[in-house]
């Protein structure tokens, strides 16, 4: 597997973002080490999206769909499963900007719902 050289401060900047998230995850009852479904979304042009979107299942992410943007541009779905550990999620981010560069796309943030071991 080819691996891509992540600039560091890039990473710094998504994980400080992550916080937020995991935030809003714990203040909803999240118990971080329940595996969930985590969905990334990612943009760019319809080539590499395409491209990208062949790639997930090799990449280790099941293909959702994609989304059409106004200037042109597509997104991909993406989506893994995974806990919401602060170690999970670092990694998973590190991750998808590895795929940010080797796909020439942009990682535009992940998602998930709170698990709170309850029954929905």
């Amino acid at each position: 597997m080819i691996v891509a050289k992540v600039d560091p401060a890039l990473l710094a900047e998504e994980l400080a973002a992550n916080e937020d998230v995991l935030t809003a995850l714990a203040e909803n009852g999240d118990i971080s080490s329940i595996v969930r479904s985590i969905d990334l979304h990612f943009k760019g042009s319809q080539t590499n999206i395409e491209m990208l979107a062949s790639s997930a299942e090799t990449l280790g992410f099941r293909f959702l769909g994609f989304a059409e943007y106004e200037d042109g541009d597509l997104a991909a779905d993406l989506q893994i499963d995974s806990t919401s550990d602060r170690a999970a999620i670092t990694e998973l981010t590190r991750r998808a900007l590895e795929i940010e560069i080797l796909h020439a796309v942009e990682f535009d943030g992940w998602g998930c719902h709170a698990e709170t071991g309850l029954e929905d």
